[in-house]
């Protein structure tokens, strides 16, 4: 067999250039994957902390509430303030978040945007 000629190094060349094309994209979906795990986690942190700030909001109520103030109240309390700093985390928070979220692509060594 004879080589394909002047064209075969083009075509090496435009290979080449795709498989750049894909590490690229790999490249960036590694990235937005990295962003979306960290936006999580940022989030996540946000919730746990206004989750200790609504516990100590709620420990000195007492009350007749659902459970009539006994051992299960504090149980349904838990619950309460772990869904609320859940519902507020989600909906934007007290901005803690966006800046755990900027600290992280920091030290990951990517950009927010």
């Amino acid at each position: 067999m004879t080589p394909a000629g002047p064209a075969a190094p083009t075509a090496a060349l435009d290979l080449a250039a795709s498989l750049n094309a894909i590490g690229s994209a790999k490249s960036a979906q590694a990235q937005a994957a990295l962003k979306d795990k960290t936006k999580a986690a940022a989030q996540n942190f946000e919730a746990m902390f206004l989750n200790s700030m609504f516990q100590q909001m709620f420990t000195a109520i007492d009350g007749d509430g659902p459970f009539g103030g006994s051992g299960a109240l504090g149980v349904w309390r838990s619950f309460l303030t772990d869904q609320y700093a859940k519902i507020f985390a989600k909906a934007g928070g007290i901005g803690i978040a966006d800046h755990v979220y900027d600290t992280l692509l920091k030290q990951q060594g990517a950009s927010a945007s």
